[in-house]
């Protein structure tokens, strides 16, 4: 097997949290940075511009001084820096926001040499596919300016949003070889999320007529062109293997299932110390929102990851909640946290004081919000919880309290990282009805207020959507 000389890894979740590709990269990126060092450069969005300082991002224009200022006078926008996470990679933050005006013309050209359908896209269609194009002129211009043809080079994209750089690349720069990797398909995903049996009905479905009925043709053609067009196409796991088959009409070469890095657990003793200093800031929290006191014996239950309601199982977490609330041998009260991100417009007001100065008050009966959300008459779990009768009253055993925004440390109520607040929880939950069954794998122990539950580690992995078999393992 031949060793690349440079690896270029893009991904629009490259210091840009959006869902679990973030996790995927960021903690596989110091293994390979240890082989490759320099050589290994990751490429992301740079959708923060000058709002604000971007907290994964660490510009420094010492790195790669002389290809940058090349880059510029070319008229290319980039950043260059590091990741500010652990092992700090290389990075490349790429402004595509010039090309808007000249999108059509650009799209144009991908359909006269691909066919790429970009007709009925909208701008979460056009914004990315810019990316793409503006990726493949970066790595174009790096290359000109630092390789030859005898250096070997990699391209890694991940997921449809980058699609149009393996396309860039293949006709402009055909000596890179093009790796797409997807986590999950657009056309399953809308299947399951509009409620149709995605498994049991799984060969009727055929991915263009399914694109059309969900209007994400666009997608579903610039995804489908970099499976076909790329060197080598992987995807996590065999069942979305069999989805790219089914709905994409390519084999993929490679399944690799996402790792786990045992050097992060931390030791048994600071798993205890982060333990008591995570469960300390829940249950204050838990006051602050709803005004009660909860006892030592709570169970603490977590629920996280990406708004898809169905997808995500979050419908399936909020009725078993009801069902629990209902049930008359449960002698100890239960507080469930959903921390799912959503459009918040900071801490609702008084929390943070409340935080400071902790009283009880049956005044907030009722309340579930962290951080105040815009829209709020239209959100899913809130009317869902409001539904299944799960109301937060002082009477009830089961509480419910949601967490609309990234748990990164600086979120103004917990300001622990999502990390850290895990040791706290006693049972972490993800029922999924759809997911590429590439979870990166996450262990915990089952523990009670004076220890372990269960001596052994384990997955909770919800329902396996072919077998319909549960899926634990301790």
């Amino acid at each position: 097997m031949n060793k690349p000389d440079y690896i270029f890894e893009v991904s629009w979740e490259v210091c840009n949290k959006v869902g679990g590709i973030y996790t995927v990269v960021s903690t596989k990126a110091p293994v390979i940075q240890k082989e490759f060092d320099g050589n290994y450069i990751l490429i992301g969005p740079d959708v923060w511009k000058e709002t604000r300082q971007n907290p994964d991002f660490i510009e420094d224009r010492t790195v790669l001084k002389s290809w940058r200022e090349r880059a510029e006078s070319e008229g290319l926008r980039i950043k260059v820096g590091y990741w500010n996470t652990k092992g700090n990679p290389i990075v490349i933050l790429v402004d595509f926001s010039m090309y808007i005006a000249i999108k059509d013309k650009i799209l144009a050209e991908f359909w006269e040499t691909y066919k790429l359908d970009s007709i009925t896209g909208n701008w979460d269609y056009f914004e990315p596919a810019l990316f793409g194009y503006a990726v493949g002129k970066v790595i174009e211009s790096f290359y000109n300016f630092n390789l030859t043809s005898d250096d070997r080079i990699i391209a890694q994209f991940h997921e449809w949003m980058t699609g149009s750089g393996i396309l860039y690349l293949k006709d402009k720069v055909p000596q890179v070889g093009c790796v797409f990797t997807t986590h999950a398909t657009v056309v399953g995903r809308c299947i399951a999320g509009n409620n149709l049996p995605l498994y049991s009905h799984f060969n009727d479905y055929q991915g263009d007529s399914m694109a059309n009925r969900f209007n994400v043709k666009a997608k579903h053609s610039l995804e489908a062109l970099a499976a076909l067009q790329s060197d080598s196409f992987t995807t996590v796991s065999k069942l979305t293997a069999n989805e790219c088959k089914q709905f994409i009409g390519r084999d993929v070469d490679v399944v690799t299932p996402n790792g786990f890095d045992e050097a992060l657990i931390p030791s048994p003793e600071m798993i205890i110390s982060d333990r008591l200093q995570a469960r300390e800031k829940l249950l204050s929290v838990a006051k602050a929102v709803m005004g009660q006191t909860f006892p030592a014996d709570t169970l603490l239950l977590v629920n996280s990851g990406r708004y898809e309601f169905r997808n995500k199982g979050i419908d399936l977490f909020i009725d078993a909640l009801a069902e629990l609330n209902t049930e008359q041998k449960l002698t100890y009260p239960v507080v469930a946290f959903i921390t799912i991100p959503a459009h918040h417009s900071g801490p609702i007001p008084g929390i943070q004081d409340r935080l400071k100065d902790p009283k009880d008050d049956e005044g907030l009966n009722g309340k579930y919000l962290t951080h105040g959300l815009f829209e709020i008459e239209y959100d899913m779990i809130l009317r869902r919880l409001k539904e299944k009768n799960l109301l937060n009253r002082i009477a009830d055993r089961v509480k419910v309290i949601f967490v609309p925004c990234y748990l990164n440390g600086n979120d103004g109520v917990f300001d622990l990282s999502y990390y850290e607040l895990l040791p706290g929880f006693d049972l972490s939950v993800f029922p999924s009805y759809y997911e590429p069954w590439g979870y990166t794998s996450r262990k915990y122990r089952l523990w009670s207020s004076n220890g372990y539950h269960n001596p052994g580690w384990f997955w909770l992995m919800g329902e396996h959507p072919f077998t319909r078999r549960k899926c634990y393992r301790n």
